[in-house]
């Protein structure tokens, strides 16, 4: 099993260009689909804390479901996977981006990478929210989101937060709504 994690994680880190967020639908695939380690809403809260947390989405997800698969050992083989491969490969393209890096055609191709990374941040978004129990708050709450990334008002981490705590707020005024209708 500890061979299985670093493994899995390892072939997303290796195949998947873009990091973190780019990660998510393989880790997505891996997790729940082909294994069934967890089910979607417990990915959906994984996703929430890996990214509210210091650190990369992808890395977090790894160490969290490492974690929960073998205990430390399972998250150390896990963040291990996810890790190396990109590693490995920033160390090499070091060596020859300094190299070539004026060269049009290597720059041409970082140009087509970054729109093939953006495109798979998109799908997963839309694949996420596809996914989300939907009301009103809920659609409201992805409004201001999104505006306020788009424009770059606050910090991401800070929308992740403020959505956080509106959407514990609802659910506590739901609650007791809920509570006083009963009595």
């Amino acid at each position: 099993m500890l061979w299985e994690l670093f493994w899995m994680f390892f072939k997303i880190g290796l195949f998947t260009f873009g990091g973190g967020y780019a990660m998510i639908p393989l880790i997505q695939r891996e997790i729940i689909d082909k294994r069934g380690w967890i089910d979607h809403a417990e990915f959906m809260d994984i996703l929430a804390i890996a990214e509210s947390t210091p650190g990369p989405i992808a890395i977090n997800c790894a160490t969290y479901i490492g974690y929960k698969q073998k205990g430390f050992l399972g998250s150390l083989m896990a963040t291990l996977g996810v890790v190396l491969p990109s590693f490995a490969i920033i160390i090499l393209l070091s060596f020859f981006l300094l190299a070539y890096k004026e060269n049009p055609l290597i720059a041409n191709a970082f140009q087509g990478i970054r729109v093939g990374v953006s495109l798979l941040i998109v799908n997963a978004g839309i694949k996420l929210f596809n996914k989300l129990k939907k009301n009103w708050l809920a659609y409201v709450l992805i409004i201001i989101g999104f505006c306020l990334m788009l424009f770059h008002v606050i910090p991401t981490m800070y929308v992740i937060l403020i959505g956080g705590v509106v959407g514990l707020l609802y659910s506590l005024l739901k609650k007791k709504d809920v509570t006083q209708d009963a009595d």
